[in-house]
């Protein structure tokens, strides 16, 4: 996967995340626990897309330039 794309699929669980915790405010509390699961999984998803993303943009250790 690219950067670009590994960006982009970042920035739409960012978006996800946000829209779900305002979601969460305003439901009914019978609700509320299958969607404070979801968010617990979309966060989840975003924290390892943004681990991904910092990976990709350093250089490996191993083959610096001379």
């Amino acid at each position: 996967m690219s950067i670009r794309l590994i960006a982009r699929e970042l920035y739409k669980l960012q978006q996800e995340v946000e829209k779900l915790k305002v979601r969460i405010e305003s439901a009914p509390p019978h609700e509320r626990e299958a969607m404070e699961d979801r968010l617990r999984r979309l966060r989840a998803e975003r924290n390892r897309m943004r681990k991904t993303l910092n990976g990709a943009k350093e250089p490996s250790p191993f083959r610096q330039p001379r």
